[in-house]
């Protein structure tokens, strides 16, 4: 998309669409600045080069940094100058805590400041596009970051009712100071606000939404974190330790000295020894929490997030987006192939305008249909989305897959008494994942025979094994693999993008904020084997997080997780495959138990959603047929012994990225 130019003046272009009676002025005051919309959309008629930039202190309720004083949230605002009394606008805040560390988006932008203290530079392109079409836009520096008061909490009380207080003061329920310690009221805004941003930040606008604040229109979360205990553990299994403390100190640019009291509490109370989830973590729960809950949220929500992001992994945003729609909230999702990267950087013009559109329904009531459209786009492959009414695929089918011995892997279960062992060791996926034919010590393979048809997987697959254990616990790794090469996403290898020289402008620029970022293209590859879903547990956490229940040696007890979820078209000929092991040394930090693992192959079983070959054209039919029938579509194959697989094929673990 090209630079947009900016309009001199505020006339109404012809066949300019009416927005509502909120926003339309009496007859009396018909000379006033309006907002314009056509085609169902706001347009670019107020001068950003022109825009108001000043900044307040909001007053959070909590003293975080326990100095004596409430905490005070800063927050850089930029708006139309005909912002006011006779023009109030609508919010969108993008509320961070990495504006003066690692930065925001795929260039790392920080806030840069004038002489007089004022942000000069906006990160990202939300302020270059939104304040031309009659929005004011909010960089807030969450509490204890940047230039805020008290002390960052990981998610927890601070982090949340900070924002929360941004929300508040917007609607008249909070107060707030200027640089000079004089009051300052939004008497520029309606009081209508969204929250948006990737990773963290996306996190910031789940938790304000759940707390049920008046106010709160619409949140796009991106990247987001929906349970903490979910981000740094799966069923006790801890992915890092110590890490809700070391993220503290990792956005905290004040002295160390100044907040180690709360990273300190944030170590005692993390329960890392156990893995188990306790108060702290229900502090930081957003779905059921104790101080926010997905019952609370009055806002919409729109969600991104994609299958292969193992840094804010998507879990996240499928309980997320199961709880959104068991307390009706409005929504829409988009499901992309990517690691942890925002659709700016895979979907561009295609997300600016999506996104435009979903602010001007939420905020400007424009009638553009957009909560007409199917609910979820979905990418099934590098250039291939499809649209669909809901996630995971309507038509999607569970499906018994079953071990038999000699690796096999069918609908048929093994005969009674057949079983088969291994040991918990720590290792990586790529070694667990190879020469599946050949017997190894430290996990179990099971593969079907060659698919005849493409196969698509849609939501969360099922472990389901019945097993014993020579001692108390054991860390259990499932897997499920396509074996077989075809281009896919190499979501491993840059986070699945290239950034290139050639830059796209959306928006209008003035001095150093110009709206304009590198473009990037998608990252492809063809390795014979891919790992499509993955979940860890500790088997004494089988029936609980909270409460765990050690195993007696040599008893079978039946132990049930649920992997990551995924949504990923498994091509014609390829196999589909199910590692069974012990502690995946990619994802977690745990020390293996040694234990020897032993799985009774007749109860046991994945279960796998895939969608009927011909929903793959029609995704959305409505006429779907009986499972037995459903199950004939499939066209699985009969199992297929002693078949070996590729060698071992290097499989790199994408470097972290926060932001």
């Amino acid at each position: 998309m090209s630079h947009e130019r900016r309009r001199a003046g505020l006339a109404c272009v012809p066949m300019a669409l009416a927005i509502g009676i909120a926003l339309s002025p009496p007859a009396s005051a018909a000379a006033g600045p309006t907002v314009t919309v056509e085609n169902g959309r706001t347009q670019p008629v107020f001068s950003y080069a022109d825009a108001i930039r000043e900044h307040v202190y909001v007053e959070s309720p909590l003293d975080g940094d326990a100095d004596g004083r409430k905490d005070r949230v800063r927050v850089d605002i930029i708006r139309p100058r005909e912002s006011g009394p006779r023009l109030k606008v609508p919010v969108i805040i993008d509320e961070s805590p990495y504006y003066d560390n690692s930065g925001r988006g795929n260039e790392s932008e920080r806030k840069l400041y004038d002489a007089a203290g004022e942000v000069s530079r906006f990160p990202l392109f939300y302020d270059n596009y939104f304040v031309p079409r009659g929005y004011a836009v909010l960089n807030v520096d969450m509490a204890g970051t940047t230039r805020s008061d008290g002390c960052p909490d990981s998610g927890g009380r601070s982090d949340v009712l900070g924002g929360k207080a941004v929300i508040d003061w917007l609607n008249g329920r909070a107060r707030a100071y200027r640089a000079d310690g004089t009051p300052a009221a939004a008497t520029w805004t309606n009081g209508d606000a969204a929250m948006i941003g990737k990773s963290y930040d996306g996190t910031l606008a789940n938790a304000v939404a759940a707390t049920g604040v008046e106010g709160l229109k619409t949140i796009v979360p991106i990247s987001a974190i929906s349970s903490w205990y979910r981000y740094q553990r799966m069923n006790g299994v801890v992915y890092v330790y110590d890490y809700m403390s070391w993220l503290a100190d990792f956005v905290d640019t004040d002295p160390p000295a100044k907040c180690a009291a709360v990273r300190a509490r944030l170590d005692a109370e993390d329960g890392d020894t156990t893995g188990d989830y306790n108060a702290f973590w229900k502090e930081r729960d957003y779905l059921a929490g104790s101080l926010a809950a997905a019952r609370n949220i009055r806002a919409s929500v729109f969600a991104v997030h994609t299958a292969n992001d193992l840094n804010v992994k998507p879990d996240q945003f499928a309980t997320w987006w199961r709880a959104l729609g068991r307390y009706g909230v409005p929504r829409k999702v988009w499901v992309g192939q990517y690691h942890h990267v925002d659709p700016f950087d895979f979907r561009r013009d295609a997300w600016v305008d999506t996104l435009h559109r979903w602010f001007d329904h939420w905020l400007y009531r424009v009638p553009n249909g957009i909560m007409r459209e199917p609910r979820a786009d979905v990418q099934t492959g590098p250039d291939t989305w499809i649209t669909q009414r809901d996630w995971p695929a309507p038509a999607a089918i569970r499906v018994p897959l079953r071990p038999g011995p000699g690796g096999t892997l069918g609908l048929r279960p093994a005969r009674r008494g057949a079983q088969a062992s291994f040991t918990d060791i720590s290792q990586p996926e790529d070694v667990m994942v190879a020469d599946v034919g050949t017997p190894a010590p430290g996990r179990l393979a099971f593969v079907t025979g060659e698919l005849p048809l493409d196969l698509r997987l849609s939501g969360t697959p099922e472990v389901d094994l019945r097993l014993k254990l020579d001692r108390p616990t054991a860390n259990l790794t499932a897997l499920l693999v396509d074996y077989g090469a075809a281009p896919r996403v190499d979501w491993r290898r840059g986070q699945g993008i290239t950034t290139v020289a050639e830059e796209s402008c959306h928006g209008d620029a003035a001095g150093l904020d110009d709206g304009c970022y590198r473009k990037t293209v998608t990252n492809t590859t063809e390795r014979p084997v891919e790992v499509i879903a993955r979940g860890w547990i500790d088997a004494q956490n089988r029936r609980s997080v909270s409460r765990p229940a050690p195993l007696r040696p040599g008893v079978y007890a039946d132990v049930r997780w649920d992997t990551l979820p995924h949504d990923y078209v498994f091509r014609k000929g390829h196999r589909l495959g199910l590692i069974i092991a012990g502690t995946d040394r990619d994802f977690s930090q745990e020390a293996a138990t040694g234990a020897t693992v032993t799985l009774d192959l007749s109860r046991s079983e994945v279960n796998v959603p895939l969608v009927p070959p011909r929903s793959l054209t029609a995704p959305d039919r409505l006429d779907q047929p009986d499972q037995p029938d459903q199950l004939d579509q499939l066209g699985l194959p009969e199992p297929q012994a002693d078949w070996r697989g590729p060698a071992y094929v290097p499989l790199p673990v994408p470097e972290p990225r926060l932001h």
